[in-house]
């Protein structure tokens, strides 16, 4: 089975976009170097993760009160 966008010679990416709550974004593709949201068709939340991420809204709250 072909990849549709890779069929049409789109710019794409196959790995999964991790969106996170500070903003910053990451791509589950080692080789991604466009982390435009246009790119990837799969986009998550970081919260979403298995087993959480550490910029979550809890712990940016408690990083906060401890400054």
């Amino acid at each position: 089975m072909e990849c549709p966008s890779c069929a049409r010679d789109l710019d794409h990416c196959h790995g999964t976009l991790v969106l996170h709550v500070d903003a910053l974004v990451e791509c589950t593709e080692p080789d991604c170097t466009d982390t435009d949201l246009v790119r990837h068709s799969l986009t998550i939340r970081c919260d979403e993760v298995d087993g959480g991420c550490v910029c979550t809204a809890d712990y940016v709250v408690e990083y906060a009160q401890a400054s």
